[in-house]
């Protein structure tokens, strides 16, 4: 069901355009402010093709194939934008995009003179040509006799750079105008001035498609070395000034590393490694070392990272990767440590269920034999205790800070991922957590269930969190276990937002609750499971790990449902 009225895409866009216009009119070139203008001035049936073309997959458009109820004479209102030059009529058409706009039968037909056998496939086809026919030329020329014309759109990177400029990212697009318009998706609406914008310079938005583009050469060619030069000839340029650019920077930095240590180019990843301070680079970079032994300069950034880590994960790294390299060194060896903590490893118990029919996840299994009126067991995984952690701490998440929300369409802050996060809304955090102290808590988060219902939340998970679970672990965890749970949480939310365990049980009647992280045959603990379970046992917090075994053998390996509580990237629509 489409929005009622017929050019809704058209005003979704036209009030897009109108945003950019009022917050960016400094970064904005004669070109785009020429369209901006010209734009308002077009005629409706004209600014509606243009807009359908863009929204679609291009960059050639068939005109037989542009048919829309609101737009009557496709022709007539293609004729103000070739006027304007946003669109081509007599651009160079490739071999290949020839192919894409036809039918293998309508290929036959334009390509009669060519001596193609029609047993062919089109890929053969086009094979065949290209060894002949390799220069683009204009469609006319391909098809002298087409019933229709073959436009191409001229301004794909003009629309590109506004969008965008408009989203702050390149991975939401017009659509998101069209799905809050339907209900499908609700944000929370966020005070925000006119400055509120994502980008301060044009130095900024060119820094960005620079880095897509490398993105995208990395992913399609695979050659690290030069994206990691084009990076490296590039940092000293201005844009990598505004902070998420130069997150974004050093996660592509992150991503070249990878890259080399698949292709085993040990130095080359070192390197990158060395120009990266995105998360997680440092301990890469230590693997790296060793690798090629360089086991000095490998034990000595270790030593740096142990005495200030950056994280939990990277503590928890640093202290498996220390004994070998002081083995290689021939230093001696600190005392072992065990995998677990002696209090993580008291509490595994072993349950024997028969092997579900048909087969299903372990962690559906072990629910379903625990359940019962008395103590209801909920498959909740990372969904309950982010879910309580962003009713409570709503309005410090959904802050207008400087740089975290810049148009109507972000699930969260911008700068969700960033290491500075809770830092900057510290006061704000710490305000929501001292709700736990008193006894209003409970209240504020029904409150807040109900007035935010379905509203988009980089923590809230609306499918999992039901008013029956919602009511269980209100009555049944107490404030202090939320509130070590949720400071743990604040300490480095990309990494702690994930790793909790599988199920929820509860016991009403005694107002208690227990956390179980479920294994099957030959599942074992991953490290960000470790460390909250090493968390939860340090602060007295219920927590069992339960080994599940099948009576008749083992059953195939079916993963937890990946469904609404399964933790997905971190982003607030702009990273």
């Amino acid at each position: 069901m489409l929005p009622p009225h017929r050019f809704y895409y058209l005003h979704n866009f036209q009030r897009a355009l109108d945003w950019i216009g009022e917050r960016y009119a400094d970064l904005l070139d004669a070109r785009e402010q020429a369209f901006l203008a010209g734009f308002s001035g077009l005629p409706q049936p004209s600014q509606a093709l243009l807009v359908r073309m863009l929204m679609r997959r291009g960059p050639w458009f068939r005109a037989d194939k542009l048919v829309y109820e609101e737009i009557p004479d496709i022709p007539e209102a293609a004729g103000p934008l070739l006027a304007q030059g946003w669109i081509d009529a007599d651009a160079a058409m490739a071999l290949d995009e020839l192919f894409a706009l036809h039918t293998k039968p309508e290929l036959l037909q334009i390509l009669n003179g060519f001596g193609l056998q029609r047993s062919l496939g089109k890929r053969e086809m086009l094979q065949i040509l290209q060894q002949t026919e390799p220069e683009a030329k204009p469609y006319a020329a391909w098809f002298p006799a087409a019933p229709h014309a073959a436009w191409r759109v001229a301004i794909s990177d003009l629309a590109e750079r506004l969008r965008l400029m408009f989203f702050g990212n390149l991975h939401q697009d017009w659509s998101e105008f069209v799905l809050a318009d339907l209900g499908i998706f609700q944000y929370e609406s966020v005070a925000f001035d006119a400055q509120s914008r994502a980008f301060q310079s044009r130095a900024d938005v060119d820094g960005y498609l620079a880095l897509q583009q490398l993105r995208q050469l990395l992913d399609e060619s695979g050659d690290a070395a030069a994206v990691l030069a084009a990076i490296d000839d590039g940092r000293s340029e201005d844009c990598w000034r505004n902070p998420w650019l130069e997150r974004r920077r050093s996660k592509l930095l992150l991503r070249v590393g990878q890259a080399c240590e698949r292709a085993q180019d040990w130095a080359l990843a070192s390197k990158a490694y060395a120009l990266c301070n995105y998360p997680g680079a440092r301990h890469r970079r230590i693997r790296v070392l060793e690798r090629q032994a360089l086991f000095g300069d490998a034990l000595a950034l270790a030593r740096a990272a142990q005495a200030l880590p950056e994280s939990d994960e990277e503590s928890q790294r640093i202290a498996r990767m220390l004994p070998r390299l002081l083995r290689n060194l021939g230093e001696a060896l600190p005392g072992r440590r065990a995998h677990l903590q002696p209090e993580v490893a008291q509490m595994r118990i072993d349950v024997e269920l028969d092997a579900p029919r048909p087969p299903t996840a372990v962690e559906y299994a072990l629910r379903d034999h625990w359940q019962s009126d008395a103590a209801p067991v909920f498959y909740v995984e990372n969904a309950l205790i982010n879910s309580l952690f962003g009713l409570l701490c709503w309005p410090a998440i959904f802050a207008p800070l400087p740089g975290a929300f810049f148009h109507p369409f972000q699930t969260g802050p911008a700068d969700l991922s960033a290491p500075d996060f809770a830092a900057r809304r510290a006061a704000l955090f710490d305000e929501c957590l001292a709700l736990l102290d008193g006894d209003g808590w409970r209240e504020v988060i029904l409150q807040r269930f109900d007035a935010k219902a379905g509203t988009q939340s980089p923590f809230v998970f609306w499918g999992t969190l039901t008013p029956e679970l919602l009511a269980l672990a209100l009555a049944c965890i107490p404030a202090a276990h939320l509130k070590l749970l949720f400071a743990r949480l604040l300490r480095d939310v990309k990494a702690n937002r994930s790793g909790f365990p599988d199920l929820v049980r509860f016991w009403p009647a005694e107002q208690r609750y227990e956390l179980v992280e479920v294994k099957g045959p030959g599942d074992k603990l991953q490290d960000n499971q470790i460390r909250w379970l090493e968390y939860c046992a340090a602060h007295g917090i219920a927590v069992r790990v339960c080994h599940v075994r099948w009576r008749d053998g083992e059953t195939p390996p079916l993963g937890a449902p990946l469904g609404d509580s399964a933790v997905g990237t971190l982003g607030g629509g702009t990273a």
